[in-house]
């Protein structure tokens, strides 16, 4: 966070320089600066969904952007468990009449 204001600093000065008519070694390390700006704001921003992630680990809802993306037909595609649930009916009928075994004769 302290580097990211340090380059904020910087940028500013450069900045005045590039409207002042200041040096000319400011003005080339503008942009160099801002692509230091902008690696500061993505480590912040990885780490803060990291602490996110934890936080959330175990809660039984999880904020949409932390979800996965998927697709939209596979988010709404039934889960493992739900998909391997029978019916009442169906247990009963796997019940009655299982697989039946036969002994074949070599």
């Amino acid at each position: 966070d302290s580097s990211a204001e340090v380059c904020y600093s910087y940028l500013s000065s450069g900045i005045n320089a590039e409207y002042g008519g200041g040096a000319t070694n400011k003005l080339s390390k503008i942009k160099d600066v801002r692509k230091s700006i902008a690696r500061c704001h993505t480590v912040l921003r990885d780490n803060q969904r990291e602490n996110l992630r934890k936080f959330y680990q175990k809660k039984k809802y999880i904020p949409l952007d932390l979800r996965p993306k998927k697709t939209r037909a596979l988010r709404r595609a039934l889960t493992a468990h739900e998909a391997s649930l029978k019916t009442k009916r169906q247990q009963k009928k796997d019940a009655h009449f299982s697989q039946r075994v036969f002994a074949v004769k070599a």
